[in-house]
């Protein structure tokens, strides 16, 4: 959410920085008059999102990659059910296979109507949308000819070049998308949430996997916790089972209606002081 003009520089920064990931936030346009509230904020508010910048995130994660040699994107989170899954999943694998499979595709079901009427989607059904969705960007991005006949995308087998290996998150942590994670995903991406209630999650998220048969398949686990912020903090997420930890030192707000003044020097240096203060000492 940050102005684009930094973008590359920034991830350029945390990579030198030793960060092995930048997330790419969704958002796909801000309505005038809207009464849909986002449901990750105490009160609702989405306020926050009026001004922000907010580039495509496939479209940044190229850019990103190109200027780039290792660092990883992920999508945190793109609104799967609005979007043609067939055109995604031509996008995603086009970018996993221009950067050498750097991306991982973080998704989620939009909780705003808003955007399912400005992209002539239907409100109704988005959940069996939304997993048809996952099964459609699948198939087509093994590479090989793939047929689908569902409830909503119905095509011959076809065949969609080049295929890539493209990770899927799921976003969420209601029950249903703790079974979703389980179930279809190849990882799990969380809102904020208490501590008690992430580690209630996770173990709830093992018991599912074990339920589908699909625990012994590798598993991602990005955490956004204060316990990111110290060594032992990130070593405690790491004996819950958290695999990637979400951490800086900015003082810039995304989710505030602020403008952001902080410098891209300062966002530079606020990346080292967190690789300095926690990655370097995660990494010794």
């Amino acid at each position: 959410m940050i102005d684009p003009a930094i973008m590359i520089p920034l991830a350029q920064a945390a990579e030198d920085a030793g960060f092995h990931s930048v997330a790419l936030a969704d958002s796909l346009a801000y309505p005038k008059v809207s009464d849909s509230s986002y449901p990750y904020n105490p009160d609702g508010t989405r306020e926050f999102l009026e001004n922000k910048p907010f580039i495509e995130p496939l479209v940044a994660a190229a850019a990103i990659g190109a200027a780039t040699t290792a660092l990883h994107c992920y999508t945190f989170v793109l609104k799967l059910p609005v979007r043609n899954p067939v055109i995604l999943a031509k996008e995603a694998t086009s970018v996993a296979a221009l950067t050498g499979g750097r991306l991982e595709l973080g998704v989620g079901i939009s909780p705003w109507p808003d955007d399912y009427e400005l992209c002539g989607v239907p409100w109704a059904g988005r959940g069996r949308r939304f997993e048809e969705c996952i099964e459609v960007v699948r198939g087509l991005a093994t590479g090989d000819y793939y047929e689908h006949h569902g409830e909503c995308f119905d095509f011959p087998a076809t065949k969609l070049k080049p295929g890539a290996d493209v990770p899927i998150l799921i976003g969420g942590h209601n029950e249903r998308s703790l079974e979703r994670a389980a179930r279809l995903g190849d990882g799990w991406l969380p809102a904020g949430m208490p501590d008690d209630e992430f580690a209630r999650c996770i173990t709830r998220l093992g018991e599912l996997r074990a339920r589908y048969g699909r625990d012994h398949l590798p598993f991602s686990i990005y955490a956004a916790s204060a316990e990111g912020f110290s060594p032992d903090g990130v070593k405690r997420l790491a004996d819950m089972g958290v695999t990637h930890v979400t951490g800086g030192m900015s003082r810039f707000n995304p989710y505030g209606v602020e403008a952001d003044t902080e410098t891209l020097a300062e966002k530079i240096d606020a990346l080292h002081r967190y690789a300095d203060h926690v990655i370097a000492a995660v990494n010794r």
